[in-house]
């Protein structure tokens, strides 16, 4: 059985995030989303949070699961018995510094692979952070943010 474990802070979901989870879902048997602690990030919304944000929009994929983790990845994806990890790429940008961490990754757990996807066109512009911004002005989020959660991020951001 392949087991992918796609890791990120998910401080919401996003529609880029969610073209990964399903393009994955095809690929892989099993496709772990990891909501991780990222100790270089203050998350708006809680760990419980996000992973149930990315529980009510992944439901209707019947071999993904959500997890949490506050640890290193390549441990988590271990006890998971995971043989891959799943990065999404946007840019060049991301590819450095992905790059960089799939060598560490690679390293400290050589029978892991980290498997990269390229972001879907429409959705290269998109990250977690513009989702943020444009809630906190009360715009239109549902072309960049799942329609399960639009709500809950506009009442948690917006400016009344």
């Amino acid at each position: 059985m392949k087991i992918a474990v796609y890791p990120g802070s998910f401080d919401p979901i996003t529609l880029g995030h969610l073209n990964i989870i399903k393009r994955a879902s095809r690929i892989f048997d099993r496709v772990i989303v990891c909501v991780a602690v990222n100790s270089a990030k203050k998350p708006t919304f809680t760990l419980k949070e996000r992973a149930d944000f990315v529980s009510r929009v992944t439901g209707k994929y019947g071999n993904v699961d959500v997890a949490t983790c506050d640890g290193l990845l390549v441990d988590f994806a271990r006890e998971q018995k995971a043989g891959f990890i799943i990065k999404g790429l946007r840019a060049v940008s991301d590819f450095e510094m992905e790059f960089q961490i799939a060598l560490l990754n690679k390293k400290l757990a050589p029978e892991i692979e980290t498997v990269f996807l390229t972001a879907d066109e429409k959705y290269t512009y998109l990250s977690s952070t513009i989702a943020r911004e444009m809630a906190t002005y009360n715009a239109d989020i549902s072309k960049v943010v799942p329609r399960e959660i639009t709500a809950d991020v506009l009442r948690r951001l917006s400016n009344k």
